[in-house]
């Protein structure tokens, strides 16, 4: 890819993820020269009022196409599987917001504020993390430059759109039938039900009874932090929330950094929003919609200095999806802008 004003930019999939890439390229005014929508079935669709022509997808669509955004499909193979390898053929560079390259030695896994230097390695292809992953790592990134990270205990409170549009249509179908007193249907798109409960499963269990949205956690944050050994623990929990992820991250340093420390430095940390005061926490709500990863509740260890407790939340769909592939795809064209 040539350093230009604009480029052909593709979109495969019209789903959550899909649907909010092309808000969030709209947003952020990146310079599209020609916009591509693909998907299993040609139709139109209507983004806050925006149509969009969407194309059946196909080998011969990549032609002339430069950045290639893949929605992914979480759990399933995605389409960048099928139509990656094309795509770079053809002269594009694509990046996968699937979970099917993420661990693969020749893909580098970018979050911009944290690797931004792994780009330089992509050999067409660029992997998006994990939506649970990204805001971990933002937060955490910061104080591993000011002390090594000797463990990492995390418990994620993961909305319904981290599952699909379904899922939220699961979860406001279940909340409206229990409040009306019906019979609502057996669990399909989740594994229990969602609407008034909590399920402590998000993905199919793995090795040592983990699901394999905790050993993504473990196995990304290792990777995208350069840290193979890194000791990170998981418990991810789909809650009934329709958007926005939250997280309980625990800490441990090689020295100790008290929380006023820690708060100065994401102050001054790229896309972090710092609640300093303790009723300030931030929420789902609050996050929704916005691109931040929002810091909260920091506290020391009671019994270990080198210890931090802290709360963070981040829009599902849009830091820990769209926004961070766009925000690829924008250190991409710098990098050839600065070649």
């Amino acid at each position: 890819m040539q350093k230009k004003s604009a480029y052909n930019v593709c979109v495969v999939g019209v789903g959550a993820v899909g649907v909010e890439l092309l808000r969030v390229l709209k947003q952020r005014r990146f310079p599209v020269t020609k916009l591509t929508v693909l998907a299993q079935s040609a139709r139109t669709i209507e983004v806050d009022g925006t149509s969009y022509q969407v194309q059946a997808i196909s080998p011969e669509a990549f032609k002339g196409q430069e950045i290639v955004l893949f929605a992914g499909t979480e759990g399933e193979k995605g389409a960048a599987v099928t139509y990656a390898k094309e795509a770079i053929r053809q002269g594009a560079i694509c990046i996968d917001n699937g979970s099917d390259f993420r661990m693969d030695p020749e893909v580098p896994l970018v979050v911009p504020e944290v690797n931004p230097e792994d780009i330089r390695r992509h050999k067409g292809l660029i992997a998006n993390p994990n939506c649970s992953t990204i805001q971990m790592v933002v937060a955490l990134a910061p104080l591993q430059k000011r002390s090594p990270i000797r463990k990492v205990i995390v418990s994620t409170y993961q909305a319904a759109s981290g599952a699909g549009k379904q899922a939220m249509d699961v979860l406001m179908a279940e909340t409206s039938g229990l409040i009306e007193k019906r019979t609502i249907s057996p669990p399909e798109v989740l594994p229990k039900q969602i609407g008034f409960n909590t399920i402590p499963q998000i993905g199919p269990f793995q090795e040592m009874g983990y699901t394999s949205e905790e050993w993504k956690l473990v196995k990304e944050t290792q990777k995208i932090m350069h840290e193979p050994n890194l000791r990170v623990t998981a418990t991810t929990v789909r809650i009934p929330v329709v958007n926005s992820h939250s997280e309980s991250v625990y800490v441990e340093l090689e020295q100790p950094v008290t929380p006023e420390e820690a708060k100065k430095i994401w102050r001054e940390s790229p896309g972090i929003v710092l609640r300093e005061e303790p009723d300030e926490y931030p929420m789902p709500i609050e996050a929704s919609g916005r691109d931040e990863v929002f810091i909260g509740r920091v506290r020391q260890d009671p019994f270990d200095p080198n210890g931090l407790v802290f709360w963070v939340v981040a829009d599902n769909l849009r830091k820990g999806a769209a926004t961070n592939a766009i925000q690829i795809a924008e250190l991409l064209i710098a990098s050839l802008r600065g070649a």
